[in-house]
């Protein structure tokens, strides 16, 4: 049982949790889930629900790798397909940038793409709070900042339900394990 469930049945102990991970949108009304964890979700008419975390995008690589000058194609591990070459715009202290990038490898989660970056095999945008204990050890060094919004992550449920004991309670969880909704707090829970 991850620190996130083992700390809320500590908390709750009358309140019993189970856990489903899935790298796909479930239909929460559909599956009948009393609540989702999503990233940036789309706006839903069905759902409510509270950000209790803020992120953003960091671009970072192995020590081994030494960033190259401007407009030198970068090898970069990326979620999900791999496209074609494109340009990530990253800020640094010096300023502005543009990195061009040319992914070489495709995987399906973001802890296996920190993994990969881990060992060189090219750069990677990981949320910070996925990459801030290996930057603290010298796992990973900083690139630079990703240019665009902060992720938000959300709690969702539906809003044809009456607001249950079980997901009122856990709401309370996420808000008191997270009350700066800050990336450091994510990170002390995924190690």
């Amino acid at each position: 049982m991850g620190k996130l469930a083992a700390g809320f049945a500590l908390k709750y102990p009358d309140v019993r949790l189970e856990v489903t991970v899935e790298d796909r949108a479930v239909d929460m009304i559909e599956e009948a889930y009393d609540l989702v964890i999503r990233v940036n979700p789309e706006p839903d008419v069905n759902l409510v629900g509270r950000a209790f975390l803020h992120d953003r995008l960091i671009v970072v690589a192995s020590p081994v790798m030494v960033r190259p000058p401007d407009d030198t194609l970068v090898p970069v591990v990326v979620r999900g397909m791999i496209g074609r070459s494109e340009t990530w715009e990253v800020t640094t202290s010096s300023g502005a940038s543009k990195l061009p990038v040319n992914p070489v490898l495709g995987l399906s989660s973001l802890v296996m793409v920190r993994d990969a970056v881990r060992t060189g095999i090219g750069a990677a945008r990981l949320p910070l709070s996925l990459a801030i204990s290996d930057l603290a050890s010298g796992k990973l060094v900083h690139w630079g900042d990703v240019e665009g919004p902060d992720t938000a992550i959300w709690a969702l449920y539906p809003t044809r339900r009456l607001l249950s004991a079980r997901v009122s309670a856990f709401l309370e969880y996420l808000k008191d394990a997270f009350p700066k909704g800050a990336p450091e707090e994510l990170a002390a829970y995924i190690g």
